[in-house]
């Protein structure tokens, strides 16, 4: 639970409703400390993020507090602790969180502390395995595949029967 002031300051208010808006616009955040991190490679992570549609912040761990609580995201205060970034998406979570956990085999100094997904909470294991999940156009693909293999083996097999037919006929 974030401490609260009984006055808020207006420029702390203002830095707490931008955080909501930015945060009103994604339903999974995945949080990571990046001590250590040197601007090129947090430049580096927000490129990859962007190409999955999503964006990378970094956030006041108090103003986030405040911000999430408002806007009914529970249980995360845990993961708002020391130097933290927020990892933004709209679909498609797991192929953020493999995003992060790659980048974080070449920058060992960004660790994921856990996430919310769809308003669940994902310790580090459990997000991690979560990365390892095929995304959702992966598995639209995998299904196609499966659902075209038989129907390109019966064409193929009424095309042989046809050009059989034909050879024999003449």
């Amino acid at each position: 639970m974030a401490v609260r002031a009984k006055k808020i300051q207006p420029a702390k208010a203002q830095a707490i409703e931008e955080a909501k808006k930015t945060f009103a616009d994604y339903s999974d955040f995945i949080f990571a400390d990046y001590r250590g991190l040197t601007v090129e490679q947090i430049t580096a992570l927000r490129d990859k993020l962007r190409e999955k549609n999503a964006i990378l912040k970094v956030v006041k761990n108090n103003f986030a507090r405040i911000a999430f609580e408002e806007m009914k995201v529970e249980n995360v205060a845990d993961y708002l602790k020391g130097p933290t970034v927020v990892a933004m998406a709209k679909e498609d979570s797991n192929e953020v969180a493999k995003v992060l956990f790659d980048f974080a085999k070449d920058a060992p100094a960004l660790a994921v502390k856990g996430a919310s997904i769809a308003n669940e909470i994902y310790d580090q294991a459990k997000i991690e395995a979560y990365s390892k999940v095929p995304g959702r156009n992966q598995l639209i693909a995998m299904l196609m595949s499966a659902m075209n293999g038989p129907a390109q083996k019966l064409a193929a097999t009424l095309k042989a029967y046809a050009d059989k037919k034909a050879a024999e006929a003449n």
